[in-house]
């Protein structure tokens, strides 16, 4: 299985720069057992059937891009730098990890001021990434992070615009409540109370579980043979309660549909068993061709990058050659790609 056999060509206009307004209004590919039928989100209930349960993922995204200045002060007088920080992880040691811009204007031991409230000491550096201490820590760190903080906009949509304040609402679910990711979960903020409404109303049931998106989503496959491939952790907790309610559904005849990619791999990381349990930790879990899937039906999921660990997945549960036909009928339908772009919803035969 090599990584040529998931390229394919795709259209800068392709990528959207910004979500639909309003986010059901976005554009939906419903792959449903073979067939292939263009519809918008907001028709998602006509498609899903009472008894169904939606899986979706609570995280909240973190405004973790910070832009801040390296004083220093030396024989010819005080010195200023310009420093850009993204957060990736909290450490148990109260640290975080990031990823410094230019790594080599700091070194440990010296300050990065944000704001006149917020700072942070550079105390060491590992495989590349910063480790920096805060200034302060719970919610005054919170609030401090809110006000000096930006969204961390993918790098796709981060080298055209810079992230502005419509996006702390746009790059993030209407549902988000265990602050934590540094990515969102994209597929997620097509939903909008409307829409959560309606598929209440057709019957759809809704589990909600957590799991942290890493800046290593984006991060290339950098091997010929994807089997090689090692897949970057991150946290996610499946509750009692969620395994619970995944459990009576599939005993029940009923649908597990999560929705995103992020949704399904912590589902799968808690039902390795062989059935879903409560599950709490740090998965790397990697799904290609031939993964064998415990608790998932189908698929809801925004259009992903080509070569990607993501669509390495969507070729796993909806098959190869069908993500071939979905994605060329994708491209050439004009369907807006990537965390802002338009979704599908994949139903295997």
């Amino acid at each position: 299985m090599k990584l040529s056999d998931f390229d394919f060509d795709l259209p800068d206009d392709r990528i959207a720069l910004r979500p639909a307004v309003p986010r059901s209004s976005a554009r939906l590919l419903v792959a449903d057992r073979g067939t292939i039928n263009d519809a918008h989100v907001y028709d998602l209930p006509d498609w899903l059937r009472p008894g169904d349960r939606l899986v979706l993922n609570d995280t909240q995204v973190i405004p973790a891009r910070l832009t801040g200045q390296r004083r220093r002060s030396g024989a010819q007088g005080d010195t200023a730098a310009r420093i850009e920080l993204t957060l990736l992880e909290p450490r148990a040691d109260g640290c975080w990890t990031g990823l410094i811009k230019p790594l080599k204007k700091i070194r440990p031991g010296e300050t990065i001021h944000f704001t006149d409230a917020l700072s942070a000491e550079l105390v060491g550096v590992e495989e590349g990434q910063g480790i920096v201490r805060f200034n302060l820590a719970g919610g005054d760190f919170d609030a401090a992070l809110e006000e000096a903080g930006q969204m961390p906009l993918p790098p796709y949509i981060a080298s055209q615009r810079p992230a502005d304040a419509q996006d702390k609402t746009d790059y993030q679910t209407v549902f988000a409540r265990v602050p934590g990711a540094v990515a969102a979960p994209t597929a997620s903020l097509h939903f909008d109370d409307a829409l959560l409404a309606q598929l209440k109303e057709r019957g759809v049931e809704f589990t909600h579980v957590t799991l942290h998106v890493g800046a290593g989503t984006f991060l290339p496959v950098k091997v010929e043979d994807v089997t090689t491939h090692k897949m970057h952790a991150e946290w996610g907790e499946v509750s009692e309660q969620a395994a619970a309610e995944i459990a009576a559904t599939r005993a029940s005849g009923g649908r597990v549909i999560p929705v995103g990619t992020t949704a399904l791999r912590l589902i799968e990381s808690a039902a390795r068993g062989g059935e879903i349990a409560p599950w709490r930790g740090e998965t790397d879990i990697f799904i290609y061709p031939g993964f064998e899937f415990h608790v998932t039906d189908a698929l809801m999921t925004n259009f992903h990058l080509p070569k990607s660990t993501l669509l390495m997945l969507v070729s796993a549960l909806i098959g190869y050659e069908e993500m071939r036909v979905i994605y060329g009928h994708a491209v050439k339908s004009g369907y807006r790609f990537f965390s802002y772009g338009d979704s599908s919803l994949l139903i295997p035969r």
